[in-house]
């Protein structure tokens, strides 16, 4: 399945032009069937109507873990780092694997789980979550992972929306320095989710937590008595096998679904071919699985290729800021994939911690999550990679399942900043706000699919027509990703920012990635975040939230710098009209700025700024009113 050559990269291209069904029917064929499918494909974006391998039978944990066992059983599937650099990593071999997952699934057989039922897990990143999605997958139920960072109101809303019957959790969780009351979190949010018969909960951090009798089970109690035999749940292609909400930082969350066999399929292709994963590499995905970088990029798309995939339980900062990389020396990591927020956090915090580390065994590094800025992407690939380790830069969204535009790691161009092109098997297309595709090269517009693909969310659960509404309304015939997108005279695509961070400044359209990309130039400057104000000549100006390595002595300097660069590499009409120099910017768990207070901040309104409770720092918001009043 694995494109190995430039060559092949234009077969694949060729072959999926000429007849796209044949393209994915032949990529569907390595993976084990109850029964083949009837129908490849049935589709209409009109009404968001998406089937793949209509008629199929299959269970995705089949393919992950028993199809291996033959060739594989004493392999590491997963190698579990833990938060403390202390406490003993732990390798589990896809036999090992198995088992956990098989008495898991008998666990939740004996909580009355069955096919449909829907299963909420909000848990630190420890070894049982794996085990416990893939435990899900095996009998059918539907898991829904809620990040272990959100607030009790956030986990309540969640598990009501997809009425959960168990939430499987844990006595607390560790992260940095810092211990997270799982359990008590839970408690709260429990009072309000009337559906939740029972909570399994993991002990890990030995907090003292209070056990309610009759609802609450714990993890190792249970699974002390159960069987390690437990049949795979035959599931249809189009069956459910997980909601995953997006992070709600405007409106009501929304539960994305993802389907079997499609997602399935997907997974492990953008898997192999992005990262060019080889037999035996040790391939490490930082993010977590709350997100779902986390399950199509530690466990889905790496079990379903026999790869041995890293799960690391900390932060890249603790105990300092070269964990990451003393991870990778110590370990010998081979492909390395995380967000440029963490790549910009841990480069102002200098070479020191990343120098005193042989990183030589890293081969690909990949970027996820956001538009990486030049300076960055340059960091990256000469500091940690030694310029010698090609640059994935993928993108794609909760929404695509896998990674849609994306540079084959050492079989075609990568450009810094640029996602380069769309996948074999994709037909992404920019379209102006007409919604007419620009087809030419050196043009800007916004980022459209207009092909099904197999790993395509099938719905908004509960609410279709906020699927259509949100994703297919605004040009016809058409999957809108939401996303600004520019081609260059190459033809390759470079991802400007959400339209909805587009700002109209005397009837310029600017793209605020492309803005900051320009601010990110500055040597002193960490990070940057644009936002529109009402200008009563441009009808927006541009206001700049800067976090410097050091505050600037002459600021005024610091301000014409800044705009220099923007002229240089954006334009004068980019120029920045607004600076407040900050020690952060309110990101969501996600690593997305909220924008949205930033606006009214800059808009000078201070309260009223709305629900805060999904930001991973709420005082950050308190501190950058306190610097704009001074």
């Amino acid at each position: 399945m694995r494109i190995k050559t430039l060559e092949e990269y234009k077969n694949q291209k060729k072959k999926f032009d000429d007849n796209p069904e044949k393209f994915w029917e032949e990529k569907a064929e390595s993976f084990i069937w109850h029964k083949q499918w009837d129908e490849v494909l049935n589709w209409d974006f009109n009404t968001a109507k998406v089937n793949w391998f209509s008629g199929g039978k299959l269970n995705i944990t089949e393919n992950c873990l028993d199809r291996h066992l033959k060739e594989r059983s004493n392999q590491i599937a997963i190698k579990w780092i833990a938060n403390d650099p202390n406490e003993d990593n732990i390798n589990i071999t896809y036999k090992e694997l198995h088992a956990q997952v098989c008495k898991f699934s008998n666990v939740l057989r004996k909580r009355g789980v069955k096919k449909g039922d829907r299963v909420c897990l909000y848990m630190p990143m420890v070894l049982e979550l794996s085990i416990a999605v893939l435990a899900c997958a095996r009998i059918g139920a539907i898991h829904s992972v809620v990040f272990a960072g959100f607030s009790a109101k956030s986990l309540s809303n969640r598990i009501n929306d997809a009425e959960c019957t168990v939430l499987i959790t844990s006595d607390g969780g560790f992260r940095g320095n810092k211990v997270t009351p799982l359990k008590d979190i839970s408690d709260l949010a429990m009072q309000k989710t009337p559906s939740i018969e029972s909570c399994i909960v993991l002990k890990r951090t030995d907090s003292e937590i209070e056990m309610k009798k009759d609802r609450d089970f714990w993890w190792h109690d249970e699974m002390m008595t159960a069987d390690e035999n437990a049949p795979a749940e035959i599931m249809d292609s189009e069956d459910e096998l997980f909601i995953l909400y997006t992070s709600g930082s405007t409106g009501k969350p929304k539960g994305i679904v993802h389907t079997t066999a499609g997602y399935m399929i997907y997974a492990q292709y953008s898997f192999q071919n992005v990262f060019q994963y080889n037999e035996g590499d040790l391939y490490w995905c930082t993010a977590d699985i709350g997100w779902i970088t986390g399950h199509s990029y530690i466990i889905y798309g790496p079990l379903l290729s026999g790869a041995i995939t890293v799960m690391f339980e900390g932060v890249p900062t603790y105990p300092d800021a070269g964990r990451f990389w003393e991870i990778v020396e110590k370990n010998k990591i081979n492909i390395f994939y995380t967000a440029p927020t963490a790549i910009r956090a841990l480069e102002a915090k200098g070479t020191g911690f990343v120098r005193k580390y042989d990183l030589s065994s890293l081969k690909v590094l990949g970027t996820v999550g956001e538009p990486i800025n030049e300076d960055a992407w340059n960091w990256y690939f000469k500091e940690i990679g030694g310029e010698r380790c090609p640059i994935v830069d993928t993108w794609w969204q909760t929404e695509t399942g896998g990674i849609m535009i994306s540079n084959l790691a050492g079989i075609n161009k990568a450009k810094a900043t640029f996602a380069t092109l769309p996948l074999p098997g994709i037909q992404a297309c920019i379209v102006d706000d007409a919604g007419n595709e620009l087809k030419e090269n050196n043009i800007e517009g916004k980022l459209s699919i207009k092909y099904p693909w197999p790993s395509m969310a099938r719905t908004i659960y509960g609410d279709h027509k906020r699927y259509i509404d949100t994703y297919f309304s605004a040009y016809p015939g058409k999957y809108f990703s939401g996303d600004g997108c520019y081609k260059d005279e190459e033809g390759l695509f470079r991802i400007t920012g959400r339209v909805d961070d587009v700002l109209i400044v005397s009837g310029h359209n600017l793209g605020t990635a492309e803005i900051e990309s320009a601010i990110d130039e500055h040597q002193n400057v960490c990070e940057s975040a644009i936002v529109g104000y009402p200008h009563s000549i441009k009808g927006n100006g541009v206001y700049a939230f800067i976090i410097c390595h050091e505050k600037p002595s002459n600021l005024q300097e610091s301000n014409k710098e800044i705009n220099d660069l923007i002229v240089k590499h954006v334009g004068p009409i980019a120029k920045v009209d607004k600076f407040l120099y900050i020690d952060g910017l309110p990101k969501t768990r996600s690593g997305k700025i909220m924008r949205r207070i930033l606006r009214k901040i800059a808009g000078g309104e201070t309260t009223n700024l709305g629900d805060t409770s999904t930001l991973l720092d709420p005082t950050v918001v308190e501190s950058i009113i306190k610097e704009s009043i001074n």
